[in-house]
């Protein structure tokens, strides 16, 4: 038997790869996606071989992260509860698609990964693998092995001399890529405990970053951001130097209980500090461009879009007919965005952009800008209308 696994290097797929050949008696062929979290992907590599895997992959998938999955959904708007911009849902379609082309061309009877049987990232995987491969077979030894937790999972490790980055010191998983880095479980389950001291990478301390505050500009045009400071980047580029720029200010650190697809509670806390960025100067230019109505509808559907990409129906119809209008409506994002970022803070500088809706006299108190406020007379009364047809009716007590 043929198995391709999504493989981190982390502690669950070092543990699957050995389990699945012992379990399987399988030939296993490791594909590890580079979306941004270091230089831990050639080291995946190296260890999924010296593991026992037949064949790994290590794709650079940064820009097609960025370009074809990032953006797309920063141009919805979307967060899901309110709070979170989905760094590691939107990671999952991708790394799932090249896991069943990897199948395809290898002839593999099967996939596997290591989510669990509690998370979201299981559904997110499959559903996506099966959107795009219906016969595919997937395993997901969390739902079949009798490892109760990660210290069981790591005395295995250690009795089959594979190095693992969780001890039980340390005992909370990450996942990082280029938009953010996720962290939970161990110690991060209890949500009155704050998270431990040194935990987060990708940003300072909002108390430690600079005493000076620090001006950032943000470019976008038709829809997505191309230049930081004036200098126009890739997707993936540019994403970056923003998590550089905001990773030193402190900029988009989230601790969050949020509602699993699967039906459960759990506590997340992310550091997201480019797109944090990203999507404060959206809505900044799309103060400017956006239709009062339309940015009002798209809003509404955002919620929609976020809980879709959250639960992984990426390739789903609907999700593709969403993102239709998204597209649409972007065109006329376009614009620039100067904030100033100090100590956690997002303040705003200025924006504008030359398809801005804002007009200064028609708003102006100095100006009449064509517009003659004895209007607003009839348009209040039109309003208020039915409220008196209900006041006479139905007098209140």
């Amino acid at each position: 038997m043929k198995i391709v696994l999504a493989y981190s290097g982390g502690l669950d797929t070092s543990i699957i790869l050995k389990w699945l050949i012992e379990h399987y008696n399988a030939e296993v062929i490791c594909f590890t996606a580079d979306i941004g979290q270091g230089e831990e992907v050639e080291e995946a590599r190296f260890k999924a071989l010296k593991t026992g895997a037949s064949k790994a992959y290590a794709l650079d998938l940064r820009e097609e992260f960025v370009r074809d999955f990032v953006f797309p959904m920063f141009r919805s708007g979307g967060l899901y509860e309110g709070y979170y911009l989905m760094g590691t849902s939107i990671a999952r379609p991708l790394i799932a698609k090249h896991l069943v082309r990897i199948a395809k061309e290898e002839g593999a009877e099967a996939i596997a990964h290591g989510a669990t049987g509690k998370g979201n990232d299981q559904v997110r995987f499959e559903l996506t693998a099966y959107s795009l491969e219906p016969s595919i077979r997937v395993i997901a030894p969390w739902r079949e092995w009798d490892f109760v937790g990660r210290p069981q999972m790591i005395e295995y490790a250690a009795l089959h001399g594979i190095p693992v980055p969780v001890t039980l010191e340390k005992p909370y998983s990450m996942d990082a890529n280029l938009l953010h880095i996720s962290y939970e479980g161990g110690v991060l389950e209890d949500p009155w405990a704050e998270p431990p001291a040194g935990m987060f990478r990708l940003t300072k301390d909002p108390w430690e970053a600079p005493n000076e505050p620090e001006l950032v500009e943000i470019q976008f045009e038709g829809g997505d951001a191309v230049a930081v400071n004036g200098e126009r980047l890739s997707p993936a580029e540019l994403l970056t130097k923003l998590n550089t720029i905001g990773g030193r200010h402190g900029i988009g650190r989230v601790d969050l209980v949020e509602n699993r697809f699967v039906g459960m509670k759990s506590r997340g806390v992310y550091e997201t500090p480019g797109g944090t960025l990203l999507y404060h100067a959206r809505r900044a230019v799309e103060s400017l461009t956006l239709d009062r109505e339309v940015m009002h509808q798209r809003d509404q559907l955002a919620i929609k879009y976020a809980e879709l990409v959250y639960n992984g129906f990426w390739f789903a119809p609907e999700r593709e007919a969403l993102q239709a209008y998204f597209d649409h409506v972007a065109r006329t994002v376009t614009g620039t965005v100067r904030f100033k970022l100090y100590k956690g803070n997002i303040i705003m500088a200025g924006r504008r952009s030359p398809l801005s809706l804002y007009d200064k006299s028609l708003v102006s108190f100095d100006e009449e800008g064509g517009y003659d406020q004895a209007d607003a007379e009839g348009f209040i009364k039109l309003n208020a209308l039915r409220l008196r047809v209900r006041a006479k009716a139905q007098p209140r007590d």
